[in-house]
């Protein structure tokens, strides 16, 4: 079999799968998020916060609980670092110093991931296990309450109440990560992947010297990172470990599990606002972009442009003969449109047009289909200005789902759109003029200018991913790429949660003959074109001073 249709029926494949999953899967979040009952173990949670999950929220409250509970995950993670030489079951490990404890705290409490760090080499189980691990979960759970709540700001009227934070905190993650979590260990044991609690061990010679191994538990720890688009491994080389992704079976079942609740989202979406064909418009949008940059990516790294890359059947530098080219593209692109950053070959290598292919699909907001939650509202939000667009052109008060979309609305959207950008041009612009932060490249020119865009893009997008060849364990990357997640990732929830607010609080409007029909394939079109329009030209000046010269030079 060629490599090209090993790729092809791969994609067919996870396609056929996702399929399957998101009628279920799909219905079954909008009962979780819907249903008047808690279960028993929620009660004891709520009773051990003091929580009243049966209480409504406003956006000002719901977006308390959100900034409340996640202070306090990067101050108790922030702690647990600096506190690892202490503890037990570190392995011996040292603490972890401030600025890095920082990076990592503010990492994995924002969904983001980045690592400055080796994970075999800085982090023992308990840190591994009892705070990472965690913030995987509850992450994860913070981003799918704040999607819900923006869905019930179109769903209901004439109130502000978006529901209990607490509530939807609690039931995502007990009810939908959980579950799914453990149904994935333990496929992926099954399968040939690592979990355990063992320490470190010499295991021979490698290269002259002796080699370390680390036991863990990778299996648990795997799952949750791809579900809850997260990204970060126990280990440095992420998921070209094969105690993380032993063969190609697994590593199609974890692109697999990146992709499963972003799309399956768009289900509940529909069936929470009473319209499953608007769910079907957002799922279409979504996989347009995701299909087009996966074919896109396979093309450019299956291109052989010499005898070298002809023999090894493509690209294959940095990447895993256990998953070759095709398996390798469908990873980089599932894991660059999601807020995942897990890597199973090392960006840095791909050809200058597929580096540039994960930087634009983290450029364009992460939303095809995005990570868990902050996929569906930032697609919203780009429907939303989709429909106001649509309005401007044939003159008409632009409405969404029975909403309109009036100055105030469409503030909170471009207020939305702008602070991402903006966080990622202004660090990647002051790390390129101050002396000291160039001297992490590991390349120069316009690959060397990527590797720092493809951090700061990474970061302020909730990414995680890396370039491969910055060094960016320094005080100045440490810092600043920790302050773009936090920004990255809470002020467009302020965002987000006022504009459910507001659109919570209108009165439907009825639909008329000169209602524009979000559910049809026409608006699918004008929300594919208005994303790559408006992201092009955010982006395409830095674009092209990187990975589009890079590729118009090789």
């Amino acid at each position: 079999m060629s490599p090209v249709l090993a790729g092809v029926l791969q994609l067919l494949a996870l396609m056929a799968a996702l399929a399957l999953a998101y009628r279920p899967l799909g219905d079954y979040m909008a009962r979780v998020y819907s249903s008047p009952r808690h279960l028993r173990v929620e009660k004891w949670i709520y009773k051990g916060i003091g929580a009243h999950p049966d209480t409504g929220m406003r956006w000002p409250a719901y977006l308390r609980g959100v900034l409340v509970f996640s202070a306090a995950g990067v101050l108790f993670l922030y702690l647990l670092q600096r506190l690892q030489g202490s503890l037990p079951g570190s392995l011996g490990f040292a603490s972890i110093d401030p600025d890095q404890a920082f990076n990592t705290a503010a990492s994995f409490v924002s969904n983001t991931n980045w690592q400055s760090y080796a994970g075999e080499q800085a982090m023992g189980h308990v840190v591994q296990t009892g705070g990472l691990a965690v913030q995987n979960f509850v992450s994860a759970a913070v981003g799918m309450a704040v999607a819900v709540a923006l869905v019930r700001g179109f769903a209901r009227s004439r109130t502000g109440e978006l529901g209990n934070f607490w509530a939807d905190l609690v039931r995502g993650t007990v009810r939908i990560l959980l579950p799914i979590s453990v149904i994935g260990a333990i496929i992926l044991v099954a399968c040939g992947a690592i979990q355990n609690f063992a320490g470190i061990h010499e295991v021979g010679q490698f290269l002259g010297g002796q080699q370390q191994w680390q036991g863990g538990a990778y299996a648990s720890q795997e799952v949750i990172k791809e579900l809850g688009t997260n990204g970060g491994g126990l280990a440095n080389a992420n998921s070209a470990h094969p105690f993380e992704n032993p063969n190609g079976f697994t590593n199609l079942f974890e692109v697999f599990l990146i992709l499963l609740i972003p799309f399956a989202m768009t289900r509940t979406f529909g069936r929470m606002v009473g319209s499953l064909k608007q769910g079907y418009a957002l799922l279409g949008t979504m996989a347009v972009i995701w299909v087009g940059f996966t074919a896109l990516m396979m093309w450019t790294e299956f291109h052989h442009g010499g005898p070298a890359l002809q023999a090894a059947g493509g690209a294959m530098e940095g990447k895993e003969t256990r998953f070759g080219i095709g398996g390798s593209s469908i990873f980089a692109v599932a894991t660059t449109l999601t807020s995942t950053g897990a890597v199973d070959a090392f960006h840095s290598s791909l050809t200058g047009f597929g580096g540039g292919l994960t930087l634009l699909g983290m450029q364009l907001g992460e939303i095809a289909p995005g990570g868990v939650g902050s996929g569906l509202y930032g697609m919203l939000i780009m429907a939303i200005i989709a429909v106001f667009l649509a309005g401007l052109m044939v003159g008409r008060t632009p409405e969404y789902l029975g909403k309109k979309i009036g100055t105030r609305q469409i503030k909170l959207a471009a207020c939305y759109i702008l602070i991402t950008p903006a966080l990622v041009l202004c660090f990647t612009a002051a790390a390129m003029a101050l002396p000291t932060p160039p001297h992490s490249m590991a390349n120069s020119g316009a690959h060397g200018f990527s590797e720092i865009l493809y951090a700061y893009t990474s970061g302020a997008n909730n990414n995680g991913s890396a370039f491969a060849g910055l060094n960016a364990d320094t005080p100045w990357f440490n810092t600043t790429i920790g302050l773009a997640m936090l920004l990255g990732r809470f002020l467009p929830m302020i965002f987000v949660l006022a504009l459910a607010g507001s659109l919570a609080e209108q009165a439907p409007t009825p639909v008329t003959a000169g209602t524009l029909r979000t559910e049809k394939p026409l608006f699918t079109g004008l929300l594919v074109g208005s994303i790559l329009i408006i992201t092009g030209l955010t982006y395409f000046p830095a674009l092209a001073l990187g990975p589009l010269a890079e590729g118009l030079a090789s």
